[in-house]
This record gives C-alpha cells, sequence and structure tokens, in this order.
C-alpha cells in the first residue's frame, strides 16, 4: 500500500509535465481519474511510436490511471466533472491560463464546489505576468532561461538538453508542490491553487552558475563535456570509448594521480596544485591525462578508479543504460501487460521506502476505458450513461468500435 493510498486526483492534463507528476503520485498509491478528450484523448496518444495502434509514448507516462473520457464543452460533460471534482482531494491541470475559465472548470469555479480542493495549474509561464497569456514548451523554457546558451560547445549553435528537462522538471516540482499543498491540508483543512510555470522551475538548477554571476557577474558559457567549476570532473578518452571522471574535491585528485595515473608528481605541479589552478589549465590538463588514458580500454581505467576510490563511470547509450544491472537489481526496469501493446516495458519508480512502497499496478488506461465504471459508482444508471455516449458527451472505449476504424 503506497503512502498516498486514499487521495483522489482528477487529472485534466496532457502531454507530458502534467502526466508525470500525476504518474508520479499514481505510484505512491493516489486514485487518479484522468479526463480526456472524447475526440483523440490525450495529444499524446497521437505520439508515435505505436505497437497495434496504440501510443507507446502515452503508455509510459499514464500508468496506474483510470481514463473518463468528457466532452467538457457539453453541459452534461461539465456536470460529470463538477460530481468528481466534489470528491477530489486534488486537481491537476495543464490548459493555457484563461482557458479553464472559459470551460468553467477553472480554480475559483472548483473552490465553490470544494473548499479544500488543491488545484495544481501548469503552464509556460505561470498565471500571472506579462508572459502568462503565451504558450509554453520545453525547448522555449530551455532557451529562455539560459540552459541552451550554456550547453555545448562555446562558438558553436546551441544545443537543447537531450530529454525534455523542463516538461518533466515541471512534473516533478508540481508533485513535491501538490504535497506540500496536501500536507497543509490535512493540518489545516484548507485547499489552495498551485501555480507551476516550465519557464521557472529550472532556474533554481542553475546553483553554480547563479554563484558566479551573482558574485562577479560571469555569464555562464557552454562548457561542453567538461564541469563548469571542477577539474577533471568531465569525459576523458581511454582507448576503446569515453569515460566521466569526477575529481570534485582536492582529496579525490589527489588518489586519482596516485593510486590511478601513477603520477604523484602531478600533486607538485603548480598548475594542477588547486581546483581553482585545475580549471584554469583544464586544456593542459586533460591532454596531459588522456596521453596516459587512452593506453588502456574504459573498462580498465573505471577499475582502477573505483579501487581508488575516485567516481568514474562509462557513459552509456541508453539501450546500455536500462541493461544495466545494477538499474535491473533495484527494479528500475518493469514489464507491464497491456492489451493492445501486449507485454511492454517501462521505467520503474526510484523512490524507494522502507515502510510503504511505490507500485507499478496497472498499464496505462485506453481511451475513455473506465468511462462506464466512474459514472455507475457516481450513481449514473446504464440508460443514463448510454445517453451521454450518444450524444457525444462521453466515450467509453469499445474494442468493436476502434476495431472498425
Amino acid at each position: 500500500m503506497g503512502p498516498l493510498t486514499g487521495a483522489k486526483i482528477l487529472d485534466a492534463s496532457q502531454i507530458m509535465a502534467g502526466p508525470y507528476c500525476t504518474m508520479v503520485l499514481a505510484d505512491l498509491g493516489a486514485e487518479v481519474i484522468k479526463i480526456e478528450k472524447t475526440q483523440g484523448g490525450d495529444d499524446s496518444r497521437q505520439m508515435g511510436p505505436y505497437v497495434n495502434g496504440e501510443s507507446t509514448c502515452f503508455f509510459q507516462i499514464n500508468r496506474n490511471k483510470k481514463s473518463v473520457a468528457l466532452n467538457l464543452k457539453s453541459e452534461e460533460g461539465k456536470k460529470i466533472f463538477n460530481e468528481l471534482a466534489k470528491e477530489a482531494d486534488i486537481i491537476v491541470e495543464n490548459y493555457r491560463p484563461g482557458v479553464t475559465k472559459s470551460l468553467g472548470i477553472d480554480y475559483e469555479s472548483m473552490k465553490e464546489l470544494n473548499d479544500g480542493i488543491i488545484y495544481c495549474s501548469i503552464s509556460g509561464y505561470g498565471q500571472t505576468g506579462p508572459y502568462s497569456h503565451k504558450g509554453g514548451f520545453d525547448l522555449v523554457a530551455q532557451g529562455m532561461t539560459g540552459l541552451m546558451s550554456m550547453t555545448g560547445l562555446p562558438g558553436e549553435r546551441p544545443l537543447k538538453s537531450g530529454v525534455a528537462v523542463y516538461d518533466i522538471g515541471a512534473g516533478v516540482t508540481a508533485a513535491y508542490a501538490i504535497l506540500a499543498a496536501y500536507i497543509h491540508k490535512l493540518k489545516s483543512g484548507k485547499g489552495q491553487q498551485v501555480d507551476i510555470s516550465l519557464a521557472e522551475c529550472g532556474l533554481p538548477w542553475f546553483t553554480w552558475e547563479a554563484a558566479a554571476y551573482f558574485a562577479n557577474g560571469t555569464i555562464p558559457e557552454p562548457s561542453g563535456w567538461r564541469h563548469r567549476v571542477s577539474a577533471p570532473y568531465q569525459a576523458i578518452q581511454a582507448k576503446d570509448s569515453f569515460m566521466m571522471v569526477g575529481c570534485a574535491n582536492q582529496r579525490t585528485w589527489e588518489k586519482f594521480c596516485e593510486h590511478v595515473l601513477a603520477k604523484p608528481e602531478w600533486l607538485n605541479d603548480e598548475r594542477f596544485q588547486t581546483n581553482s589552478l585545475r580549471h584554469q589549465h583544464v586544456e593542459e590538463l586533460e591532454k596531459e591525462i588522456e596521453e596516459i588514458t587512452i593506453t588502456m580500454d574504459a573498462s580498465y581505467w573505471i577499475n582502477k578508479c573505483e579501487q581508488a576510490g575516485v567516481p568514474a563511470g562509462p557513459i552509456n547509450n541508453f539501450a546500455e543504460a536500462v541493461n544495466n544491472e545494477h538499474y535491473l537489481e533495484r527494479e528500475m526496469i518493469q514489464e507491464l501487460e497491456h492489451p493492445l501493446l501486449g507485454k511492454m516495458k517501462t521505467i520503474g519508480s526510484p523512490t524507494k521506502f522502507s515502510e510503504t512502497k511505490a507500485e507499478i499496478k496497472t498499464a496505462a488506461p485506453l481511451l475513455g476505458e473506465h468511462t462506464e465504471e466512474v459514472l455507475s459508482k457516481l450513481g449514473y444508471s446504464t440508460e443514463n450513461i448510454q445517453s451521454f455516449i450518444e450524444k457525444g458527451a462521453v466515450k467509453q472505449y469499445s474494442p468493436v468500435a476502434e476495431n472498425s476504424r
């Protein structure tokens, strides 16, 4: 049983940031009812690759949820949403600011129905400010926050992060903010709105960059494969591949010189005596290190570093990463049975508890798979539900209908 067992979440978000947030909370035991459009559902359902016509992108971030397909522009659809909101502890949405008000499902409207509701809004730039009306996307946020100006190589085209760092970052930020609001609600009985911005969530991560800029006005530039402050803390060329070596403090540097490279004389080299000096002479330092490391394979040097207590590791591709024995032992790769996808692997939960447990119980739902189930629990009869379906207010997944497309 997860630590959030008993918490009820109404998820009106789509694509990545909101769904990632609610997936994390669902893994921790919360009941998540995902509200999707009757026509097409969550837009990530239209993102490939596909297996048997079903999106594997949607599969990866919507497990442990129930899908209810509603037309929120219909009177019946809005009424059903309101009834679900009355029973919910938390609502998550990621519409552009102003859209929820036009639909009548904004925070003020929901608060009138449920005074204790925690209402989390995830948007590009937040609910206030001069940019609040703009649509927000991960890559735009990477550019605006300065991330792309410091990623890649000096003088070359700006590079994005390899993953949707701000979409996921906004989801993670929303998750811990919701939990803080939920704790407050448990103590006080009061709900509140939580305002999360893609363009803001990553700024607090620029710790070393902020330290330099606020101290002396230094504007961070691309540092390529090297750390911004420490050296050597970077990718190093070995005989067969690159590897990562991290000498983040003086003692680790000393171990690296003495026990890994057998170069104790470098400890007295005036270019390398302090971390600051090593960083100033990083080009020379890298060249001299690689004159040694290119003589043996990366596995040899990684083993020597481990024996000496120097942090080091391989630079894996994704296939090597997800098949790593350590990740497999810690259940970071799990397999689920899906009615259309069959057996499909997914990334597990990084949260480990000694008492409670994060669990992956069910695969991502089919569009409208749980509409009838959820509406029945609200007290609607089979005849009522069928009427809603015929009017287009709701949609229930039907294998016959889907196969006839």
